[in-house]
This record gives structure tokens, C-alpha cells and sequence, in this order.
């Protein structure tokens, strides 16, 4: 029976050109079905009492997939994604299993057959949870639960658990806070057996009286209750912090100074990239989602232009829309930007699928239409094959290496350039009495002549907005 879905040994699928694990248009009936193991996911330590340790704080987990389009490689890339990101939550993976259908069973994600088989690979390596790599209905999380008698999580949940492990600031546990009640409402299990809060031991009496008859309020709807009070408590106190960075993002606007943000996907060297412009010190972590606080700093331009930059959250494949929903206050640094770096690992095996899963949500976000500068990092580490491919797709891409600080003066030059100018044109004529003015305008804008006269200045100069709205009062002419 293990055969059905156990690869040899010595002959991994790894072979993208091999007929039989080509399309999944290519595939018989017997050979789209078959639960097939995926080699190289587990990371269960060997050491024994290491091992002995980490059971003690780490849950024990199998993945499996449904591959419905593509080739094997983008399943088991997917898979390979699912483990890194179980590994980030503090998991030990143990198996990783692909089934190929059309579409997921919408009973039990894999059918019936395929999760008993399942059942016997999670009491084989003694797993107490399932991760699946896609986003389960309650119905196919309860009946596949049945089935495997160990707890099952999807994907979706698995990264708001990440992002409820990393979130560091009042904002940051709001949002994730108000992402995970938005995943849980749907899927509060509510059984028969919990009754009224109201009607006390005479529920469903013929004594009872009015309003005092029948099961009342049970416990799932008193749950829901309150966790729609929470959420609206959370979406009231995340508005009242996307006001106070509204103010802080116009007043900056109003000095002039434009804004960069950099997005790109989880990993990708966001953090280390902005360390290396501004000397942040940031955190810099080798680990999925090691940012989710917005940081924002000031940075200036080769030609002493001061500017913004703020690090974002990463994105990731089929990133869960309740977390793009709850960032949405968070990810406005990245819709407001005039100029956006978006960071790309050039050291991984499908850099282009990462540039398109962060356009996805640029696009959903209402980014895409700011200006994109792409940044292939990790120069250092890549293949340079897999450059001169990405360069061929992004021809105006600037190739750096955050860690060694290689093309960091081409990065700089053409942030420059790229940059809009926030500044006005004005000629007015300024009293001597407001030579602060005048200063400012030197300080802060770009002053194309000056001329004295016996009542005042003559100022030809682009200034921010705010300075040549004083100017323009001070105007004597």
C-alpha cells in the first residue's frame, strides 16, 4: 500500500523535463491521484537529546498539497515555501506530501481515500498537526480533522501565527489581532449542547413564561458576539493610528520631502537594505517575516536632496487577505510613496515568481501604479545566470548586494533621479523685515536668483509647499 505514494530513494523528481511529472494536462487518472512524498523537507534534528529538547516546546507537523496546475517543480517550490514557513512558526516538519487533482476535494481538501493515507503517515512519524497548503473551508478543516485525529492548520493560519509571534508594537498585535478574528469568525464550531444563557435550568418549560422559552443564546453565537465587539474595538483603535500617520506623512509632504518605501517579498533583504542606506540598525534576521513594523527614517541623495524611506511587511505567495486587509493602515506608507524599491532575492530559484506574487498585492493594495524601481539583492550569493535572466525581464533593475554594499552608488544615483520634486515655483518680493524667510528658502528649496532692491528681495526660488505659501503672504509687490 506505501507504494502508491512513496518516491525511490535514489531518484528524486527533480527532472522538470521528464514526461511523466511535466503538466498536470500530461498526467493519466492513476498517476494525478497518487499521494506522492516529497524528499528533503524534514528538519527533525538527529541528535537525540536535542531532539528530546525541542519536543518539549515544538509541535510535531506533516504537510500535504494539492497540485492542480504547473509542473512538479512549482509544487513542491510551494511545499518547500510551507516548510520554511512552519519552521518560522517553531515547527519541526516531519513529511511533506502532493496530491495532484483538478481542483481540492471541497469535503476534505484531499478526499477521503488520500486523507486516511494521510492517517497513517501521521501515526507513522507520530505528527500531533497537519499543515495544508492552501486555504481549507470549516467544513473541509472539521471533516479532515475526523479523519486524521490530529489538528489541522492551513496555510493561511500558519502565517497569522507567524505574524502574531513577531509583532512588536501596539499597532502591529492589533492588526494581527484583527486578521485572526477575521479568520476565526467562520469558523467557530458551535455543537448542540451548549444552551441558553438566559432561560437557566426551566429552558423549554411550558412555565417558563415569555421570552424565557427554548435554547436561548447558545455559546458559539455569544462567542461571535463578542468577537464582533472586539473587532470593531480594534478596527477604532487602528484608525485613530492611521489618522495620527496620515498628519505625519502630510506634514512631510508639505516640506517637501518625498517619500520611498520598500516592499518585496518575505526575505528578501528589505531590512538589510535599509540599514545599509541610512544606518538604521534595523533588526536583520534570516527568517520569514522577521519585519512587520513599518520603520521609517530619513535618508538624503548623493546631491544632499533629503527624503523618507520606510521598511514594509513582506509578501509571500497567496499571502491571506484578512492580513492585506488588517496592513492596510500600515501598507499606506507603500500606496503614498512617491518612488518604491521593490526588493527582489536574486539568490532564489524563481526570482520572477517572487516580483510577480509582490505586484499581486501592490496591485491590490492600490500600489500599482506608484513608481517601481526593482533592486535585485543578495548580488553576492546569486547565480549570475539568474541576473542576467532577471535583467533581461527588468531591464532598469539596479543589481546590489546589501550585506558587501556592491552597486550601492548606482542604487543612490538613481533613487535620485527617480524621485519626483515636491517643490513650487515662486517670485515674490520679501521685506528685509522677514530675512528668515529668504534663509528658509536657501535652507530648504532651490533658489534660482536673488536681487536687492530698497524695500525688499526679489526671491526666484522652488520651495516646499508650505514655505511659498508664507512667502506668498510675506509678498509686498
Amino acid at each position: 500500500m506505501r507504494d502508491d505514494f512513496e518516491t525511490e530513494p535514489d531518484a528524486p523528481f527533480t527532472d522538470a523535463g521528464d514526461p511523466r511529472w511535466g503538466s498536470i494536462d500530461d498526467l493519466d487518472l492513476e498517476e494525478r491521484h497518487v499521494l506522492r512524498r516529497v524528499a528533503g523537507l524534514s528538519t527533525e534534528l538527529e541528535d537525540v537529546t536535542e531532539v528530546e529538547y525541542r519536543q518539549v516546546r515544538l509541535e510535531r507537523v506533516v504537510l500535504a498539497g494539492v497540485w492542480t496546475e504547473g509542473t512538479v517543480r512549482d509544487a513542491d517550490r510551494s511545499l518547500a515555501e510551507l516548510a520554511l514557513l512552519a519552521e518560522t512558526a517553531g515547527s519541526v516538519v516531519l513529511e511533506g506530501v502532493i496530491q495532484r487533482r483538478d481542483s481540492p476535494d471541497p469535503a476534505t481538501y484531499l478526499g477521503s481515500g488520500k486523507a486516511r493515507e494521510l492517517r497513517e503517515i501521521v501515526v507513522e512519524t507520530g505528527a500531533d498537526t497537519v499543515i495544508c497548503d492552501g486555504e481549507l473551508t470549516p467544513g473541509q478543516l472539521r471533516q479532515l480533522e475526523e479523519i486524521v485525529k490530529v489538528k489541522v492548520v492551513d496555510r493561511t493560519w500558519l502565517i497569522l501565527d507567524i505574524f502574531a509571534q513577531h509583532a512588536r508594537s501596539r499597532e502591529g498585535k492589533a492588526q494581527v489581532s484583527l486578521a485572526q478574528m477575521q479568520y476565526l469568525l467562520p469558523r467557530l464550531r458551535g455543537w448542540g449542547e451548549s444552551l441558553s444563557r438566559q432561560a437557566g435550568g426551566r429552558a423549554g418549560g411550558a412555565t417558563g413564561g415569555v421570552g424565557t422559552r427554548g435554547p436561548g443564546e447558545t455559546k458559539i453565537e455569544t462567542d461571535r458576539r463578542r468577537i464582533r465587539h472586539q473587532m470593531s474595538r480594534l478596527r477604532k483603535q487602528l484608525k485613530e493610528m492611521e489618522s495620527s500617520r496620515t498628519t505625519q506623512r502630510a506634514a512631510r509632504h508639505r516640506a517637501g520631502i518625498p517619500g520611498v518605501a520598500i516592499a518585496g517579498y518575505t526575505n528578501a533583504g528589505k531590512s538589510s537594505l535599509l540599514n545599509r542606506i541610512t544606518g538604521a540598525g534595523v533588526l536583520v534576521e534570516n527568517a520569514l517575516f522577521a519585519t512587520l513594523d513599518p520603520t521609517v527614517r530619513k535618508a538624503r541623495t548623493p546631491s544632499g536632496r533629503d527624503y523618507t524611506i520606510a521598511d514594509t511587511v513582506g509578501f509571500v505567495r497567496h499571502l491571506p487577505h484578512q492580513l492585506v486587509e488588517a496592513f492596510r493602515s500600515t501598507l499606506e506608507e507603500v500606496v503614498h510613496a512617491d518612488l518604491i524599491l521593490h526588493v527582489v532575492d536574486g539568490s532564489d530559484d524563481a526570482p520572477e515568481e517572487q516580483i510577480s506574487a509582490v505586484r499581486e498585492v501592490l496591485n491590490e493594495i492600490g500600489a500599482g501604479q506608484v513608481r517601481e524601481l526593482i533592486v535585485i539583492n543578495k548580488a553576492d550569493i546569486a547565480d549570475p545566470q539568474t541576473i542576467a535572466a532577471l535583467l533581461r525581464l527588468e531591464p532598469r533593475a539596479v543589481v546590489v548586494s546589501a550585506r558587501t554594499g556592491l552597486g550601492f552608488d548606482e542604487l543612490l544615483d538613481t533613487i535620485e533621479h527617480d524621485l519626483p520634486s515636491l517643490l513650487e515655483d515662486i517670485e515674490v518680493h520679501v521685506p528685509f523685515s522677514r530675512g528668515d524667510l529668504v534663509s528658509r528658502a536657501h535652507r530648504q528649496g532651490e533658489v534660482v536668483s536673488v536681487e536687492h532692491d530698497e524695500s525688499g528681495t526679489l526671491l526666484r526660488a522652488r520651495v516646499p509647499e508650505s514655505l511659498a505659501n508664507e512667502l506668498r503672504a510675506a509678498d509686498v509687490a
